[in-house]
């Protein structure tokens, strides 16, 4: 067996995690997708098939404000994410770190979610 690519090893592990893992509209699945340079964060209803609120750091209104590492990034991306779903009457989520290890960016993205009023 020919040895896999490391985005194929994260797409099996995601595979594997999204087994357990769905979002409803009551508790929509918080996914984290990390790239070199960039975050994105996505509240889903898997039950529906919608995402509910979506943020980058990738887009204008973030770019203007955040500035720093790609941690400190990360960690505002997570504060951001919390107030907009606290706006739309979300408070608990179910956590889905993408096949990514819970680790770095992904955990500062969490923690700082979880900080500011997000249950999971």
């Amino acid at each position: 067996m020919a040895k896999l690519t490391r985005r194929e090893s994260l797409s099996r592990r995601h595979r594997r995690l999204r087994k357990k893992v769905s979002g409803t509209a009551d508790r929509p699945r918080l996914f984290v997708r990390r790239s070199l340079r960039h975050m994105v964060a996505c509240l889903i209803d898997d039950v529906e098939g919608k995402t509910l609120l979506a943020l980058t750091t990738d887009s204008k209104e973030f770019r203007a404000s955040a500035s720093g590492t790609k941690t400190e990034q990360a960690e505002a991306l997570g504060t951001k994410l919390a107030e907009l779903a606290k706006e739309k009457g979300i408070n608990t989520v179910v956590f889905d770190r993408g096949g990514h290890p819970y680790h770095g960016r992904v955990k500062a993205l969490a923690e700082k979610a979880r900080e500011s009023g997000l249950e999971f």
